[in-house]
């Protein structure tokens, strides 16, 4: 029996001991959202991209409606207009039945136990194509709205630390993203200019409140750069939430954002040195 499958055994002793027995090639294979197996120690794939903004969803294709009992899923409105009642019993009440729904669907086998929701960027321009995701422009009720979603998502306690998790639910996308596509600007490309004023008391205050106060189990990094330099390679901004703010989850890319680092931004000199630079960020 391996030590990885002993329940009893704390989560991170666990990990470790799975860790420990994997080789490099393994170990690679894990670091896509599309997750290879390991059949010679029993352990299944895994699909880490599923959506649940405002109910399930498959444009990730860890949810999938047709191939089981589960054919449709609860559509509550867009968070822009359920940020708009200003009533926090209200966006946990939603986060807790699209949970429910959730794990519902894993139980059929139709859907996985990770989610890339919450979307908390700051809606500064009404330009912006995704602006509907998000709660809005403020960070204070934007703050507000990550704790109700990720306590109802997770559980009240479910980060996995002391309590057991629903789901897990993920802090998206840090930081300073809120471009689409305008003139010669993409967001594949395009470099945040943030003084640090407005960094620490406008785009922050989201992610540090769905980190601490929320206890969120993943945070998602941006395709932008911020301040020239790719976001899921500040290393510098990464490790503050693990030092500072006391992060314990798993830090994803957004999808591609690794890719583009050496394709669209022409940061790097090869996709390997992308890879690397975003490992040693963190």
């Amino acid at each position: 029996t391996y030590a990885f499958c002993d329940a009893s055994l704390p989560f991170p002793v666990r990990a470790r001991a799975l860790v420990s027995l994997l080789t490099l090639d393994e170990k690679i294979a894990q670091l896509s959202n599309t997750a290879a197996g390991v059949p010679r120690l029993g352990v299944p794939p895994y699909e880490w991209w599923s959506e649940s903004l405002h109910g399930l969803a498959d444009n990730g294709p860890g949810v999938n409606f047709s191939s089981g009992p589960v054919a449709a899923a609860t559509i509550f409105p867009q968070v822009i207009l359920s940020a708009a009642a200003f009533n926090r019993s209200l966006w946990r009440a939603v986060a807790e039945a699209v949970a429910v729904e959730a794990r519902a669907m894993h139980n059929a086998g139709q859907a996985g136990l990770t989610y890339w929701a919450p979307n908390i960027n700051v809606f500064r321009d009404p330009r912006w194509g995704r602006g509907q995701e998000t709660p809005g422009e403020d960070p204070a009720m934007i703050a507000a709205y990550s704790v109700e979603y990720v306590k109802g998502f997770q559980g009240e306690y479910g980060d996995g630390r002391e309590g057991r998790m629903m789901l897990s639910a993920c802090c998206k996308h840090y930081i300073a993203y809120d471009l689409e596509k305008w003139g010669k600007f993409a967001r594949y490309t395009f470099n945040a200019e943030v003084n640090a004023q407005d960094f620490e008391d406008t785009y922050e205050p989201p992610f540090k409140s769905c980190i601490q106060e929320g206890r969120a189990s993943c945070l998602m990094c941006s395709y932008n750069q911020v301040n020239g330099v790719p976001a899921c390679a500040r290393k510098d901004l990464l490790q503050k939430i693990r030092d500072e703010w006391g992060f314990k989850g798993y830090i994803v890319s957004d999808c591609d954002a690794v890719a583009i680092i050496h394709e669209n931004q022409t940061y790097t000199s090869s996709d390997e040195d992308s890879v690397a630079i975003v490992l040693k960020a963190g």
